[in-house]
C-alpha cells in the first residue's frame, strides 16, 4: 500500500520555485532545495524526480503563472495603447524594487541552460511564443477597434515587444541608469502610434 505524502507538493514545489528563481539550476544545490522545500532528497525524489525534473516542474509552474499575468495585465485596460504601455513599465519599475533583482525565471532559464540543453531550449521558446501570442491578440484588438492603425503588422509588432521584455529583462541584471531603459521602452512604444 502506498503511504499518502506528509508534505504539500504544492507548497514544496513553490518553495523549489523561489529557490531556482534566485539561484539558478546550477547554483542550487539538493541540500539547499530540501531544506527550503522542508523535505528530505527520498521525499523530493518520489514526488518530482531528480533535480533537472523538479526543476522543470518548477519552471512549467512559473510560466502558467507568469503567461496568465501577462494575458491579465494586457486586459487590464480598455485602451491597448495604455495596456502595453502600464505593462512595460510595470516591469522596469519591479525591476527597480528594493527587493531582490531576480529578473524572470523562463528568461533566466533560456540564458543559463536553454544554449545546451534541448528540453529546456523548447520550454523556453514555447513561453517566448504563447506571449507572442498575447500580445498579438492584444495588438489585434487595438487594429479593430481602431485604436491602431489597420496596417499595423500585429504579428511583428508582438515579436518586437517579446524581443523588448526580453531585452530589458536580461539588462536590468546589471541595474543600467534608469533613463537609459526608460528611453529604450518609450522609443520602442512609440511603434504603437
Amino acid at each position: 500500500m502506498v503511504r499518502p505524502r506528509e508534505f504539500d507538493e504544492e507548497k514544496a514545489l513553490d518553495a523549489a520555485m523561489q529557490l531556482f528563481w534566485e539561484k539558478g539550476f546550477e547554483a542550487t544545490s539538493l541540500s539547499d532545495l530540501t531544506s527550503k522545500m522542508g523535505i528530505q532528497r527520498p521525499s523530493i525524489y518520489a514526488a518530482f524526480g531528480d533535480k533537472k525534473q523538479l526543476f522543470e516542474a518548477a519552471l512549467r509552474k512559473y510560466t502558467q503563472s507568469h503567461a496568465a499575468n501577462v494575458r491579465s495585465r494586457l486586459l487590464s485596460s480598455a485602451s491597448v495603447k495604455e495596456a502595453i504601455c502600464n505593462f512595460f513599465e510595470g516591469v522596469v519599475a519591479e525591476e527597480y524594487d528594493e527587493g531582490p533583482n531576480r529578473g524572470c525565471f523562463c528568461i533566466n532559464t533560456m540564458v543559463e541552460l536553454a544554449p545546451h540543453d534541448e528540453k529546456f531550449e523548447i520550454l523556453t521558446r514555447e513561453h517566448q511564443m504563447y506571449l507572442s501570442t498575447v500580445f498579438q491578440e492584444t495588438i489585434e484588438r487595438g487594429i479593430r477597434s481602431g485604436e491602431l492603425e489597420a496596417t499595423t503588422d500585429a504579428r511583428a509588432l508582438a515579436h518586437t515587444m517579446i524581443s523588448l521584455l526580453i531585452g530589458i529583462t536580461v539588462m536590468m541584471k546589471s541595474r543600467p541608469e534608469r533613463s537609459f531603459v526608460d528611453h529604450a521602452v518609450a522609443t520602442t512604444l512609440m511603434l504603437l502610434k
